[in-house]
């Protein structure tokens, strides 16, 4: 408001200046009147500078929160969003649709405020000649029709760009995440040419809305132009007439030129209005999920430690209409070593994320120390997990902080003992940099079998209460299998252990052994006593031998 009150006074000033000149001469005036509008200017300076500071200044505030509270909101969903929702979508929320909200909030708030306020310029138009004013002002309703249509078009192609650029970021990240898989088959080119499609309609969709952006500008300049015309016509007639002096035409055309950059930003501000709210939806539709698994109204926060005896009742678990589960009825003892065996797709490995609550179970109910597990508040019980799943990730860090990873504080004795334990001290040790070096994306500088003993330390530095090993052990020889276990029998005598392996040289000393099959425990017992009954695992064995023997020969 004050900086257009200040500009307001400007053109008025140079009005007064050239109807006092065409009296007199004087230089006196002349330096008066310049240095009148010069301090004008400059006031309006401060205040144009504040003006964006202040409001632009509060978008880039608002786009920090807002960014936070998406990346913790992410952060709360379970496993189930990201099975739906590609990485790059989530990243082009985060980035692109993030700026298109700033935008809306900072730029196009203070544009419609200043246009907004700009509408005194005419006011005092219409103080000077309200007849000339408003024929000024005629191609106005014109130019209000043409901005309502040309934003409807905009919003449309804000959208499909919003869409294309996720999908050229999702391929950006899944191309270079899995660059290993497309160098091995060759398909760099195959690559090349599905990015460049992707790239050529998202230039496409740009350049539409460019064009559209370009040609409601350009209508908008030329009805504003028009209104020039008619002021210089009309005008220039009422001054020969002397029904208008000369300062008051300059002025004219003074305000006129003020409003012009108010009118055509009131179409940029509209285009910014529609690509924030095409993108502050999008953000929406995300915030708008709510987590399916989190601390319900039974939570006990009076809770704070497990001692880690689990129990599964007559628990099922479903993915949509498929039984993955079937009335699973166990039982672990705290202290205990459980392992899992049985073939590949059985629910090995949804079982046992249904302990941490990276799943929720479909019926019955699992107990940790004889209370329901959704009675335990997630951030105790998974405090007191250590889990190496089956899918080894690790951080674009050093290997110090990836062992160290959700532990503080932490020693660099408990990292290197970690280290031990999981029998990758001396990998680690072989480096330059030794625990300081730097990991790749994912730890790609390291072998499968580094990565797994990575993770194992990782898990086991964290001294919880149950420790999860799902096929932990799958990339390392049967030595270094053999030593790390001795290791972990050690640590495991003093925790509950569940073990997930197709290896039956890993379960063997397990206290006790399941074997899953299509959903069901369908068997269950010691080593000896499985081998005994002679069933599935008591195969599986033999079969092993046998390899075993082959390879040896």
């Amino acid at each position: 408001m004050l900086t257009n009150v200040i500009a307001l006074f400007g053109p008025w000033a140079l009005k007064t200046a050239i109807d006092s000149l065409m009296e007199t001469n004087s230089g006196v005036y002349l330096a008066r009147y310049a240095l009148i509008i010069v301090t004008l200017a400059l006031l309006e300076g401060i205040f144009r500078f504040l003006m964006r500071k202040t409001i632009i200044g509060v978008s880039r505030h608002i786009e920090y929160e807002l960014r936070n509270d998406f990346f913790s909101h992410i952060q709360s969903l379970s496993q189930t969003f990201y099975n739906r929702h590609k990485t790059g979508d989530l990243m082009a929320l985060a980035t692109n649709d993030l700026e298109a909200v700033r935008q809306m909030v900072g730029p196009a708030i203070m544009y419609s405020l200043n246009t907004f306020f700009s509408m005194a310029y005419f006011v005092v138009m219409l103080l000077i000649d309200a007849k000339l004013a408003l024929l000024a002002l005629a191609p106005f309703p014109f130019m209000a029709v043409m901005v309502y249509q040309m934003a409807r078009r905009l919003n449309k192609a804000h959208r499909q760009i919003q869409d294309q650029y996720a999908a050229i970021t999702s391929k950006a990240q899944e191309s270079l995440s899995g660059i290993r898989i497309v160098k091995c088959y060759v398909q760099e080119q195959g690559e090349i040419a599905e990015f460049e499609a992707l790239n050529r309609d998202f230039i496409d969709n740009n350049l539409a809305m460019v064009k559209t952006r370009g040609l409601m500008s350009a209508m908008m300049g030329l009805l504003m132009g028009l209104g020039g015309l008619i002021i210089l016509w009309l005008g220039g007639k009422k001054v020969i007439e002397g029904t208008l002096t000369l300062g008051e035409l300059v002025a004219f055309f003074s305000y006129l030129g003020m409003l012009t950059w108010p009118m055509i930003a009131a179409g940029w501000v509209i285009n910014l209005f529609q690509q924030g709210a095409a993108s502050m939806a999008r953000l929406n539709r995300v915030f708008e999920i709510e987590p399916d698994i989190e601390d319900g109204g039974s939570a006990d926060f009076a809770i704070n430690k497990i001692a880690g005896e689990i129990e599964f009742k007559d628990v099922s678990f479903s993915y949509g209409d498929v039984d993955v589960l079937k009335n699973i009825n166990l039982r672990i003892k705290r202290g205990m070593t459980l392992a899992i065996v049985g073939p590949t797709g059985s629910g090995k490995s949804t079982l046992i994320n249904l302990i941490p609550r990276l799943r929720e179970v479909t019926s019955g109910e699992i107990l940790i120390d004889g209370r329901c597990i959704n009675d335990i508040p997630l951030s105790v019980l998974r405090q007191a997990i250590g889990y190496v799943p089956q899918d080894t990730f690790l951080f674009s860090d050093t290997i110090s902080s990836n062992i160290s990873f959700g532990v503080d504080p932490v020693t660099t004795a408990q990292i290197e003992e970690a280290a031990e334990n999981s029998q990758i001290r001396r990998d680690i040790t072989s480096f330059p940099n030794g625990f300081d070096t730097m990991l790749g994306e994912r730890g790609i500088n390291l072998s499968g079998g580094q990565k797994q003993r990575t993770s194992i330390a990782r898990a086991i530095i964290r001294n919880p209460k149950i420790l999860i090993l799902d096929d932990s052990l799958s990339a390392v020889d049967t030595y270094t299998e053999d030593t790390i276990l001795k290791r972990l029998r050690k640590i495991m005598a003093q925790r509950t252990s569940v073990i997930v392996s197709h290896r039956v040289s890993t379960v063997k000393d397990a206290n006790l052994i399941i074997y899953i099959d299509n959903g069901q425990i369908t068997e269950r017992g010691a080593h000896d006593e499985l081998i005994q009954l002679g069933g599935a695992y008591a195969r599986l064995y033999q079969h092993q031998l046998l390899e075993e023997a082959i390879k040896a020969y």
